[in-house]
């Protein structure tokens, strides 16, 4: 594993490594190595499960729900109003 493992990471820490994997993770896929995408598939698996079990209520935003999915035309938004409550 390349890293500090993810339950070390402070919340701080957590989030900025969850954005840098999202940020690089187009650019891995269309033009890393296959070593280098599995690489990445296993750290953002690491990260994104840490964050879940630090997070298990976040707020879900009824538009990336299946049922919200089909209803997204009518100009709702996909994110919650309120982030964090």
């Amino acid at each position: 594993m390349t890293g500090v493992d993810p339950d070390r990471l402070d919340d701080q820490q957590l989030m900025k490594e969850l954005e840098t994997i999202h940020r690089t993770r187009h650019d891995t896929l269309l033009y890393g190595s296959n070593d280098a995408l599995r690489a990445h598939n296993e750290r953002m698996a690491q990260l994104e499960g840490e964050y879940l079990r630090r997070n298990p209520r976040r707020p879900v935003a009824a538009g990336r729900t299946r049922e919200g999915a089909r209803d997204r035309g009518s100009g709702e938004s996909a994110t919650p109003a309120n982030p964090g409550t």
